[in-house]
């Protein structure tokens, strides 16, 4: 029964620990460094790396992009680390997602999660997130709409799992498909605006830096 406990109580830690990883705001601190203002309220106003790199420039969309994907690998790494189950690593990688789309720290208005559950999920299975990503890229690439990327990438990963049938792969099967739903439902209006010709496309002029604070417009993110 103590072990039992014990194996409970550690597995809440963990998915806890990967939660408030999650939370931890990089878009916001990296605009906030570059410019003083708050990325919710420039641009798209999403905390994710494109809209860091519209509104702050390159620098502080690397930087944001390293921290949102680190986390997640380090949500997954810590308690594999300390030999948790397949079951407790799958749910931290949906916990680390949720922590970003939902932030403790920012009043739960986060970003989209693509990049930290890209993040989470490469930690646990590397060729199937790798081939996702090279689907984001593609899908970018061929429409110039990072939306449609993220989402033919979060979509694609639990396919990927399924071609490789790899054995014991169930709760991995599980938490890729809640990442795919979180990312899906945060990008609604990306939807709505792509139904309507309003989605803007990813361009050169991203790259350019735009340290003013901006009012909202409809943007990719």
């Amino acid at each position: 029964m103590k072990r039992l406990v014990k194996r409970l109580f550690g597995g809440l830690l963990a998915v806890l620990s990967a939660y408030l990883l999650g939370s931890l705001p990089f878009s916001f601190w990296s605009v906030r460094k570059v410019t003083g203002g708050d990325v919710r309220s420039m641009g798209s106003g999403n905390p994710g790396a494109t809209n860091v790199l519209r509104v702050a420039g390159p620098k502080a969309a690397a930087a944001a992009l390293a921290g949102d994907v680190g986390k997640g690998v380090l949500a997954v790494t810590l308690p594999r680390l300390t030999g948790a189950p397949p079951g407790v690593l799958a749910a931290t990688a949906v916990a680390a997602t949720a922590g970003h789309v939902f932030p403790a720290f920012m009043g739960l208005r986060g970003g989209k999660g693509v990049a930290t559950g890209f993040g989470a999920l490469v930690a646990l299975a590397p060729l199937p997130a790798a081939a996702s990503l090279a689907t984001f890229a593609a899908t970018v690439g061929a429409t110039r709409y990072v939306s449609i990327g993220s989402l033919a990438g979060a979509l694609s990963f639990p396919v990927f799992l399924l071609v490789r049938r790899r054995p014991g792969d169930g709760p991995l099967l599980v938490a890729a498909g809640c990442v795919a739903a979180l990312v899906l439902g945060r990008h609604g209006e990306n939807l709505k605006r792509l139904r309507s010709g309003a989605e803007l496309r990813f361009e050169r002029r991203h790259m350019e830096h735009v340290a003013a604070p901006a009012k909202r417009d409809k943007g990719t993110a």
